[in-house]
């Protein structure tokens, strides 16, 4: 898990950050809470991973080049009972809490938080439950795997007291996938995508609802989470459902969206951000300019908003 973020810049502090742009720093605390954020000390870190703001800030940079990096470390670290530490370098002052922010929001299914409904032993038993679905020695079933991760801590940033039944959807809503594209993906070749999408969504709920009854939780948390499951797909007027489509949304352009550019056709991506972008409400857009997204996915989103151009950092949109 990331537990803190070691940032790096010459005679810097984090309480000496100046009005120009502490309210960046302001925005990394609301937005993470569970990550202490430090000026550079390595002291008492045993697992700590030294990312170069440079390049992640390189106009060609695609984000997808750091995952496994990433991942790698979190995995070797928890083998051996040790969170991670992002040590950010590299970066001018004032971009610094814009890089800590987009790399947070990148790797944030790393980051593990909770809330009351979700620090007791039942979900426990879900998260445990939902991992062992995951063939993990197959390539499109990690990236499923971390997709549902970043797609249930979106709902917690989006709506901190989210219920029980909304972090459960979050967690098993493409669980369905594991039957249909553990193996290659088939959506491209849908005739009628919408159809496509739906009945992915019905068969998923059937599948979650099944495993959550085995694991003992109560009739009425099932049945809304199977609403919520079988409609993902498909914004209504329900809120934790337009919260679900909005954390879906915003998990396949902040972590998803670089990988899909690379497996299908430009044309199959030009869709797919067009249909999600719809997904997502108007008002949860301005935060797509806080996400690291590869050369071909701007542009291909610059394309669906139309002329106006996405801001590329936090320091632009502010």
């Amino acid at each position: 898990m990331i537990r803190q973020l070691l940032l790096s810049e010459t005679n810097f502090r984090v309480e000496d950050a100046t009005p120009s742009h502490s309210g960046a720093f302001v925005l990394l605390a609301e937005e993470f809470p569970t990550v202490t954020v430090w000026p550079l000390t390595l002291d008492g870190h045993e697992n700590v991973l030294r990312l170069d703001a440079q390049q992640w800030r390189a106009p060609g940079f695609d984000p997808y080049d750091w995952d496994e990096r990433v991942f790698a470390a979190d995995a070797a670290g928890s083998l051996v009972g040790h969170d991670l530490a992002l040590h950010i370098t590299g970066s001018p002052r004032e971009a610094l809490a814009a890089t800590a922010l987009e790399v947070l929001t990148r790797y944030q299914g790393l980051v593990g938080r909770r809330n009351g409904a979700s620090a007791g032993p039942l979900f426990e038993s879900i998260l445990a439950r939902h991992l062992a679905l995951h063939d993990l020695s197959k390539p499109l079933v990690v990236a499923d795997y971390r997709h549902a991760l970043d797609t249930w801590q979106w709902v917690l940033r989006l709506a901190p007291h989210a219920d029980l039944a909304l972090q459960t959807a979050a967690l098993f809503h493409d669980v369905e996938r594991l039957l249909s594209e553990a193996d290659a993906r088939v959506e491209h070749h849908a005739p009628d995508y919408q159809a496509f999408k739906d009945a992915h969504a019905a068969r998923g709920a059937d599948v979650a609802c099944a495993l959550l009854a085995d694991m003992g939780m109560d009739k009425g948390t099932i049945e809304r989470v199977r609403w919520l499951i079988s409609r993902h797909e498909r914004p209504e007027g329900d809120m934790s459902l337009t919260l679900l489509n909005d954390a879906d949304a915003l998990s396949f352009f902040s972590l998803n969206a670089s990988g899909f550019a690379r497996y299908f056709p430009v044309e199959h991506t030009r869709r797919k951000v067009a249909y999600t972008l719809g997904r997502l409400r108007p008002n949860q857009r301005w935060r797509l300019a806080r996400v690291r997204l590869a050369p071909q996915v701007r542009r291909l989103l610059e394309e669906a908003v139309g002329a106006i151009t996405m801001p590329s950092t936090l320091q632009e949109s502010a």
